[in-house]
């Protein structure tokens, strides 16, 4: 369960089918948000739907705070973004989720109140709510096709915000009960695979065996080799070996 910490608020305004509001709520407790908020909601609340799609995440519908208005649901917030997929002829900054969950996270590290606005599914944010924002977040889309599921855009948004406050590495190898082979392990098999192959006659000719050797050496430093896979490599020379030897 995410800890109570300082998040911005979630705004869907409108919604017009349950379904869209639990899987907004799945995607936010997906990413740690739990602070929903709900303006006038077509299919009245609470809503039965909503609680099927939200799959487990029904606490944040329980606490959802339900407002008549826009106006009424930011009425304590100092800085407000608006989601919008076009242009709306309103001089605003235009941000990305990833900068503008930024923005709001410094913000709100100042102690400032910082919501997120959502249209419904239908129309988007009408001008007049999108007036009542600072900023506008715009999702980079096909631009033939811009249109975006109301839970995908609060999942994008919710991702951003997870993910500016962790560090994730970009890339990572999950290690199966192993670990990194050692320099020495590895000049061990090395030295074990060289020693039979020279046994076998590999390094022929003789003025290219040093060379042989050297790029064999190679070979094994460049692989990134677990404890497993030389203790397995090991066992195919002495297996291979001793089926030569009974042959």
């Amino acid at each position: 369960m995410p800890q109570a910490t300082p998040q911005p608020a979630i705004v869907l305004v409108e919604p017009q089918m349950g379904e869209n509001i639990g899987g907004a709520a799945r995607a936010m407790w997906n990413f740690g948000l739990d602070r929903m908020r709900i303006v006038n909601p077509r299919d009245g609340w609470p809503n039965q739907r909503a609680v099927a799609m939200s799959s487990g995440a029904g606490r944040l519908l329980d606490e959802a705070q339900i407002c008549d208005t826009t106006a009424e649901a930011i009425s304590d917030c100092t800085y407000v973004f608006a989601t919008t997929a076009r242009a709306r002829d309103l001089t605003k900054p235009v941000m990305t989720p990833e900068h503008a969950m930024g923005v709001a996270r410094e913000k709100i590290a100042a102690g400032e109140k910082v919501a997120v606005l959502f249209g419904p599914e239908r129309s988007g944010l009408e001008n007049d709510d999108i007036a009542l924002a600072n900023a506008i977040i715009n999702v980079p889309v096909n631009p033939a096709y811009a249109s975006l599921n109301l839970a995908q855009c609060v999942l994008l948004t919710s991702y951003e915000w997870m993910r500016g406050g962790i560090d994730v590495a970009p890339e990572r190898v999950e290690m199966a009960k192993t670990d990194w082979a050692s320099q020495a392990e590895i000049e061990a098999l090395s030295a074990h695979y060289q020693d039979r192959l020279d046994e076998a006659g590999f390094f022929f000719p003789e003025p290219k065996a040093d060379g042989m050797k050297l790029n064999l050496r190679n070979l094994w430093s460049r692989l990134p080799l677990t404890r497993a896979d030389v203790q397995m490599l090991h066992g195919m020379m002495r297996q291979m070996v001793r089926w030569k030897e009974r042959g």
